[in-house]
């Protein structure tokens, strides 16, 4: 089951990052502009926070068996649709359509690690399955201009729709091996489910823990779709910037195969405190725009606090009183419906900065500062759930 969760999530990252390395084919074959390939980028994260929790209803009522496969075939479609596109508002509704699916895939994947894992192994099953968005990002960056669309004779539309068909096949993967969600009774999951989201929104620590999660999105995101500009203006050429960017990846994949497992009980605060400690770190020295091993050694502190700070946050809000298993995908949904507007917001504050100054530092400061208050806000979260234990 972790395997098909690692599959739907990997085709995630692969539908996500699929239109990046395309746009100038996109905007050639279409005759876009790129404001108009800006709104067609951003279409599925718009609609993303919207459906995120109203899809995170929806999987504890059918389960997440039934929930991943529904949000594997909608990401599939979005793919498949993506290559009929003729025109403008043809794109903008198949990468709109992608952000109905894909809460379903970030929410459900900690519904089945909760139901199914425990303890270490919790953290460990967290750790794994948030890599896959990662490779499949990775996947798609650096396979299609070098590789798969010379082999297509530059047929983008082709790409897209197999990209699609892999979505598909998760779906499929996942359903054979999947195995069913515990259920509670029927009369009592109706009510239950209608007043949990009401009834989360009461419990402080969710409600911290929801505007951290707005944070960490802004750092991550924030620094993920900036980070090959910002070594860029530290004079390194694009080539250079672009491999010097996948060093955090690299780290950040580690970082998530360890340090979630050993998340549990009152440890978790310190993993927390860690995490958001080298995010401060990395963004500091980067502001100092360093060279030679400290930089390498920023762009690691940097990967070790971006491959773990959302899953470690998830992994505690699933085991907040009053969540549990049978909310999780609720839970998961209200987290991600508030992380996405920092998963937004972030690169295009950054943007704005950018564009005021001509250069990083405000912005590198504004991230600092966003670790500094996700460091402080670790030690009201702990008394808010230990005085609960």
């Amino acid at each position: 089951m972790l395997a098909g969760v690692w599959f739907c999530y990997m085709t995630f990252g692969l539908s996500m990052a699929s239109l990046a390395p395309l746009v100038r084919e996109i905007e050639s074959d279409l005759a876009f502009s790129h404001s108009a390939m800006g709104t067609v980028l951003g279409a599925w994260q718009f609609v993303y926070i919207f459906a995120a929790i109203p899809c995170g209803i929806l999987l504890d009522r059918i389960g997440a068996r039934w929930g991943l496969a529904i949000g594997a075939l909608i990401i599939g479609l979005s793919g498949i649709f993506r290559g009929f596109a003729e025109e403008y508002i043809h794109l903008l509704i198949a990468v709109a359509l992608f952000g109905l699916g894909g809460p379903l895939i970030s929410a459900g994947a900690p519904k089945v690690v909760s139901e199914r894992f425990e303890g270490k192994d919790r953290g460990l099953a967290m750790g794994i399955y948030i890599t896959g968005p990662g490779i499949g990002a990775v996947t798609a960056l650096l396979l299609t201009q070098p590789l798969i669309l010379p082999w297509l004779d530059g047929n983008w539309r082709v790409l897209l729709q197999i990209w699609g068909g892999v979505s598909l096949a998760a779906g499929l993967f996942w359903l054979l091996v999947a195995k069913e969600s515990p259920r509670t009774p029927d009369g009592v999951e109706g009510r239950a489910i209608m007043s949990g989201l009401v009834e989360m929104l009461r419990i402080p620590a969710v409600r911290l823990i929801l505007l951290m999660s707005v944070a960490v999105f802004s750092i991550n995101h924030g620094m993920g779709n900036w980070l090959v500009e910002i070594l860029q203006s530290f004079g390194a050429d694009v080539s250079r910037a672009s491999a010097l960017a996948t060093i955090p990846v690299a780290v950040g994949i580690l970082s998530a195969l360890t340090l979630p497992r050993m998340a549990v009980g009152s440890r978790r605060f310190s993993v927390l405190i860690l995490l958001f400690s080298c995010s401060v770190l990395a963004s500091l020295a980067l502001l100092g725009e360093p060279v030679g091993i400290w930089l390498y050694l920023a762009l690691i502190v940097e990967g070790i606090a971006a491959g773990s700070m959302m899953t470690v946050l998830v992994l505690t809000l699933v085991e907040v009183p009053g969540v549990g298993d049978k909310r999780a995908g609720t839970a998961g949904g209200l987290f991600f419906s508030a992380a996405e507007i920092g998963g937004v917001g972030g690169p295009v504050l950054l943007g704005i900065l950018f564009h005021a100054q001509g250069r990083f530092s405000s912005s590198l400061m504004v991230l600092a500062l966003l670790g500094v208050l996700l460091v402080a806000s670790v030690f009201p979260l702990r008394r808010h759930l230990l005085s609960k234990a």
